[in-house]
């Protein structure tokens, strides 16, 4: 049987009393946001819940305190890795407080949609709860076949139309107006979009929100004034190189995370100094050791997991329901990277 955890119990494991920790979780002021954090991460792993939480599980029909064990997959292939580690935490998180389990799933990149029957039962996907979908699963035919799939489903993407399926994403589309107007605050007008704008429907989103917080400036995003052409090969690189030297743009915006490194690095071979000659702001996933501190929106993804995992539950127990799209918003981190225009 459970052990029940009361308020004396986290208040004891913090060295806190009991009125400061019945504070912090509900949200009331008087103590550091460090002290808050600590007090709502012990909750979540000894499975305390407030009477508002009990009763927000118990209006979506969820069990807080459920007596059977779900297994649930995330499937996934090797253009979603760079960032599956924040989606696994984020889902292990939320899972951890019901005592339930995601386990990752890696898809074969030469798998064939004829294939995709015997290698998912093969897999046990079939005999799992429920199946996370994560992005970049870039053969629509298997996606496709995913979505099919006679389970419980979350697709951890913006959805293809006409798709019936829950979603949940961090908000790449905020996410670049985030960045626009940032850059337009400081004095910025003549601004390089670098990103693939075609092979993701996530990366169509980037650069149509990049034109529409353009125009909403009163001014344009023509295609061929910005590095957006991909073949599979280096050669965009030399397009940024070139754009750089006709246009000489005061700031740039990486749109996409694996491209914010050899941007940066371009631009010192260059002899080009951020933020003293251009400003940059990249889309990353989370901030590396390899790159200075970056002037970036924060892409949600940990929190999109731990969202997606309430979703699943939400749809086991309610599979009547309508599907539903949730987009996860991060906030602006100023960072070094960015500085106001100096007009000479």
């Amino acid at each position: 049987m459970r052990k029940r955890i009361t308020l004396q119990d986290l208040a004891d494991q913090l060295g806190l009393t009991i009125q400061t920790v019945s504070k912090a979780l509900r949200g009331l002021p008087g103590m550091s946001e460090q002290t808050r954090s600590e007090v709502f991460r012990l909750a979540r792993e000894l499975g305390y819940m407030t009477k508002e939480q009990k009763q927000t599980l118990q209006h979506d029909l969820i069990s807080p305190y459920p007596t059977v064990q779900r297994r649930f997959v995330l499937v996934q292939n090797k253009l979603s890795l760079n960032f599956n580690r924040l989606l696994l935490q984020g889902l292990h998180e939320r899972f951890m407080e019901f005592g339930h389990t995601v386990q990752p799933l890696l898809m074969p990149a030469k798998l064939k949609a004829s294939d995709f029957d015997d290698w998912a039962e093969e897999a046990g996907l079939p005999y799992a709860e429920g199946v996370f979908i994560a992005p970049r699963m870039n053969f629509d035919l298997l996606e496709h076949k995913l979505l099919e799939l006679p389970l419980p489903r979350i697709l951890l993407n913006y959805p293809p139309p006409e798709a019936r399926v829950d979603s949940v994403i961090w908000d790449v589309y905020e996410a670049v107006f985030q960045a626009v107007r940032r850059l337009l605050r400081l004095g910025h007008r003549n601004i390089l979009y670098v990103g693939d704008t075609e092979s993701q429907r996530g990366f169509v989103l980037r650069w149509q929100a990049f034109g529409e917080a353009m125009k909403e400036a009163g001014l344009a995003a023509v295609p061929d004034e910005h590095a957006i052409r991909r073949d599979g090969t280096e050669r965009w690189l030399k397009e940024v190189e070139a754009l750089l030297r006709m246009r000489k743009p005061t700031a740039i915006i990486c749109g996409i995370d694996e491209e914010t490194a050899p941007v940066y690095h371009t631009l010192r071979r260059l002899g080009i100094s951020v933020p003293q000659h251009v400003s940059l702001v990249a889309l990353l996933n989370e901030q590396t050791d390899t790159l200075p501190l970056l002037s970036r929106p924060q892409l949600a993804i940990r929190e999109a997991g731990y969202r997606a995992a309430d979703r699943m539950l939400w749809r086991i127990a309610n599979p009547h329901l309508p599907f539903e799209q949730v987009r996860v918003q991060g906030d602006f981190s100023m960072g070094s990277t960015i500085q106001r225009l100096c007009m000479i």
